[in-house]
């Protein structure tokens, strides 16, 4: 499970991008006050992200000589699920919905076929820190 492999800048902005995944949860905890804007910040990047990875597929699919259109409009449920769980009101449940729906992209990126040979490992890696975050932010505000 070694990321010696991955581009060091990759995996430098990648470990890098768990920080808003991390520390809301530890401020939230550590300092009660702050509960309600940094897990609702939390939850917001959690939809960017779950959106991004959403494009990176696309992306993936689309600079091949003949994009599949059923994998060019898959690619596009992650950022419609991200739009649609911000509607949710109780930042809670908003950040469960995100986890689910991260759990779900990280299923779908460890079958990527097209991907370098380290994608795997590196989605792996950011995909379980992202959802510690995500679920220790909801089970924190349950």
């Amino acid at each position: 499970m070694a990321l010696e492999t991955v581009p060091s800048p990759v995996r430098s902005y990648g470990l890098l991008g768990l920080i808003p995944f991390l520390l809301p949860p530890a401020i939230a905890w550590a300092r009660p006050q702050f509960v309600q804007p940094m897990l609702a910040m939390e939850a917001d990047y959690a939809a960017l992200i779950l959106s991004f990875l959403g494009e990176v597929r696309w992306a993936m699919e689309a600079r091949r000589a003949t994009p599949d259109a059923h994998v060019i409009g898959q690619s596009m449920l992650p950022t419609l699920a991200a739009l649609a769980l911000m509607l949710i009101p109780a930042v809670s449940s908003r950040l469960f919905g995100l986890a689910i729906a991260l759990a779900a992209q990280w299923a779908w990126d460890r079958r990527s076929k097209d991907a370098p040979p380290w994608f795997s490992r590196l989605r792996m890696v950011l995909s379980a820190g992202a959802l510690v975050g995500v679920v220790a932010g909801g089970i924190i505000l349950v």
